[in-house]
């Protein structure tokens, strides 16, 4: 009965065709989204890498003689100039063989003068002269070794610099090249940093770097050296940036963070956001063609800053979609919303 009260009613339910056509009715409305014109902009480029400053001159201060500290001159952590005296060690023994050494000399002179005027007369030979000659020539030698023996008494600095370490106290007895201190030299900074192979290329002797060191002080420097073999682990080159430290502010051994301009680009400035991946996994940006279809650019960021990324790849005027970006797709048309234009934003950026 039920049945035939409805095929009596006249009523038919829509079919299936009809429910197709509304949801593609539905799906063809194109989908919403904001765009902002972005304009090219020449910006700088930089190679960035961290660092550690190093002394211009690092050694140690050793004894050249053995003997007993009589003085020491200096204190650690003070400043030195060069060839100034550390410490001298006793010179009483030294000073006893130096008068040996002359004495044995003078006679040895004396017994090559006597050979000599006995050998014109024809009383002495040839060979007692020759004899004398090389006793004078021990004599001479000898001597000569007992006034640099003297001299080394006084430890002196071998450049002028900062005394780092000193363990000497009067009294005490070191021995010949013992390690008794070791002097620092910071004037100027040495930063070392290590550049991949695939940006050796920027880099080359008398670039100006930026020097930002741990400590908050920020420094101009310049490259004076680029390596020209690998590290055979890391694959990267040694380079090293001189920076000024005339006054000694900045302390040896600290780290650093290193910029050197490398060029510029024609890029545009984009915020992290409108970033996405293609569905090959490319890095690209979306943006809405004049015709208002959905076109993906590969792109490539070539300065990074704390509000946003410089990329390349991208037409030199373009509409971004700055949201929406994820509802759609390559070659799809939607409807742009306008967004302010970030061009005047950019008025102080590059």
């Amino acid at each position: 009965m039920v049945i035939i009260g409805w095929m009596g009613s006249g009523y038919i339910l829509p079919s299936g065709d009809e429910d197709a056509a509304q949801v593609a009715e539905t799906r063809a409305e194109p989908v919403a989204v904001a765009v902002e014109r972005s304009v090219t902009r020449p910006v700088t480029l930089y190679f960035q890498a961290e660092g550690q400053a190093q002394p211009d001159r690092d050694t140690s201060i050793r004894a050249e003689t053995p003997g007993d500290v009589a003085e020491v001159l200096v204190r650690k952590g003070e400043d030195v100039d060069d060839d100034a005296v550390i410490a001298r060690l006793s010179t009483t023994r030294a000073e006893a063989d130096l008068s040996r050494a002359r004495e044995q000399r003078a006679r040895a002179q004396r017994e090559f003068d006597n050979a000599s005027e006995l050998l014109e007369r024809g009383v002495a030979t040839a060979d007692r002269v020759s004899d004398a000659r090389a006793a004078l020539a021990a004599a001479e030698a000898s001597l000569t070794a007992a006034e640099e023996v003297i001299d080394s008494l006084e430890i002196k600095a071998p450049f002028a610099g900062r005394i780092e370490t000193l363990s000497l106290d009067a009294g005490e007895f070191v021995e010949a090249g013992a390690e008794v201190g070791r002097i620092v030299d910071n004037r100027p900074l040495t930063v070392a940093i290590q550049v991949p192979q695939q940006a050796l290329s920027r880099i080359e002797n008398g670039q100006t770097a930026t020097v930002s060191f741990i400590t908050g002080e920020e420094r101009e420097g310049t490259v004076n050296f680029v390596g020209s073999a690998a590290n055979f682990e890391t694959r990267t080159f040694l380079t090293e940036i001189t920076v000024p430290n005339e006054d000694g502010a900045i302390p040896a051994g600290i780290s650093a963070q290193i910029r050197i301009p490398t060029g510029t680009a024609e890029a545009h400035f984009v915020q992290p956001s409108t970033v996405s991946l293609s569905p090959e996994g490319r890095l690209g940006v979306k943006t809405v063609d004049d015709d208002e279809t959905v076109a993906f650019h590969p792109i490539e960021i070539v300065r990074a800053e704390i509000d946003g990324l410089w990329v390349t790849g991208l037409p030199e005027t373009v509409r971004i979609i700055t949201l929406g970006q994820g509802f759609v797709t390559e070659g799809e048309t939607v409807r742009p919303s306008p967004a302010p234009d970030a061009t005047e934003a950019l008025a102080e950026k590059g």
